[in-house]
């Protein structure tokens, strides 16, 4: 957006996507299963919302290629499409799953709640049980909690598994030897006693997991009880694939989606303590846009090759004139390219403005909504 005055700017924004944060507050943003666990990089289910009313009907079925933690398919659910969500990541898939799974509610709860007791009565050794990162990264204390309630999510079955398994992530983010105001990219393990500029005070590095456990337990319960009552039977599909490679099992309407941007996350690091508690396979060198070399020029070629690839694809698995919106920070021009090199058509391009993000990564910035169509039937080669 180089070279765009402000006034330029403001008049080409698409006010039903910019909210305030009076508009749309975090509690909002972060409804129900979408704050299962911890993901940067994600964009609010309203934009989703917006874009379905727009673009799609009832019992048509939505792909997302970039599915990252979910938040297509778990509001293309609500809204009666059925989904199909495909990402690289093995964490990220997890996530996915969890959300958007139909649970036995009841069960689950009795499930869960049996394994963390079982967990606070055991005890397990660290030593030789942990990889060195997870060793260096945990006071003993808290490493020995998070081990003994792996050892009984290791226990469980089906969906009830995994749910554990993604409570015992979150806790073990939260349990680190980083400082409260750290948790997104902490560099080094803390610990001595800092001063913590999250809660304006001299506080303690985290030595224990146990409180962590038991906090995200109960908020797993809710928020899965309050996405049940929204929840549609349409369909939902997670693939744990390559989205330059996939073959989608069933046809799919169109797309709402928003890729990586290159260089600005570490997709795989930012999740690196659930591959370690979780032994989840570690694909992060086919992870687009990742890593600290994205601001290369290498790098950028690299990322418009890898999308391009995966939106060309997209193209000729979809219906002729099938909407394709993209949510996306170009702020290094990639996108003309890459559509052109996909085959899409570019029929809007949208600004919205951004009022708040997460974390330390906070303040005002834009993005753009790309509105594209698949090529009409008498241009596809």
């Amino acid at each position: 957006m180089a070279g765009r005055t402000q006034e330029a700017l403001y008049s080409n924004l698409d006010l039903e996507l910019s909210w305030s944060e009076a508009e749309l507050p975090q509690t909002e943003r972060t409804k129900h299963v979408h704050a299962l666990h911890p993901y940067l990089g994600k964009f609010i289910p309203q934009l989703v919302e917006t874009f379905l009313r727009r673009y799609f009907a009832p019992g048509q079925r939505v792909y997302d290629p970039f599915c990252g933690s979910g938040t297509t398919l778990v509001e293309a659910n609500v809204f009666g499409c059925d989904a199909v969500g495909c990402d690289v990541s093995a964490f990220n898939c997890l996530i996915a799953r969890v959300k958007t799974a139909e649970h036995r509610l009841g069960v689950l709860e009795l499930t869960l709640r049996s394994a963390l007791e079982a967990a606070r009565r055991s005890a397990v050794q660290a030593e030789g049980a942990a990889s060195a990162w997870a060793t260096e990264w945990y006071a003993p204390q808290a490493l020995s909690e998070l081990l003994a309630y792996r050892q009984e999510a290791c226990r469980l079955e089906g969906d009830a598994r995994e749910v554990a398994a993604l409570v015992l992530s979150r806790a073990a983010r939260s349990a680190r030897l980083t400082p409260h105001f750290d948790l997104d990219f902490p560099k080094t393990p803390v610990r001595e006693p800092y001063w913590c500029h999250k809660h304006a005070r001299e506080c303690r590095p985290v030595e224990q997991a146990g409180k962590f456990l038991r906090r995200y337990t109960e908020d797993m319960i809710r928020r899965l009880r309050a996405f049940a009552q929204l929840r549609s039977d349409r369909s939902v599909d997670v693939l744990h694939a390559d989205a330059r490679h996939v073959q989608l099992p069933v046809s799919a309407d169109g797309v709402i989606t928003s890729p990586p941007y290159p260089g600005l996350i570490d997709y795989h690091e930012q999740h690196r303590y659930a591959y370690e508690l979780l032994a989840l396979p570690d694909r992060r060198g086919d992870e687009i846009g990742s890593g600290a070399l994205g601001h290369a020029r290498e790098a950028r070629a690299a990322y418009v090759d890898g999308v391009s690839t995966v939106f060309r694809r997209v193209a000729h698995q979809l219906r002729p004139s099938a909407p394709v919106v993209i949510v996306v920070n170009d702020a290094y021009s990639l996108y003309p390219q890459i559509l052109d090199r996909s085959g899409l058509v570019l029929e809007q391009r949208l600004t919205r403005h951004v009022n708040r993000r997460t974390g330390r990564r906070a303040g005002e910035f834009f993005e753009d909504v790309l509105v594209c169509r698949t090529a009409p039937l008498r241009n596809r080669s």
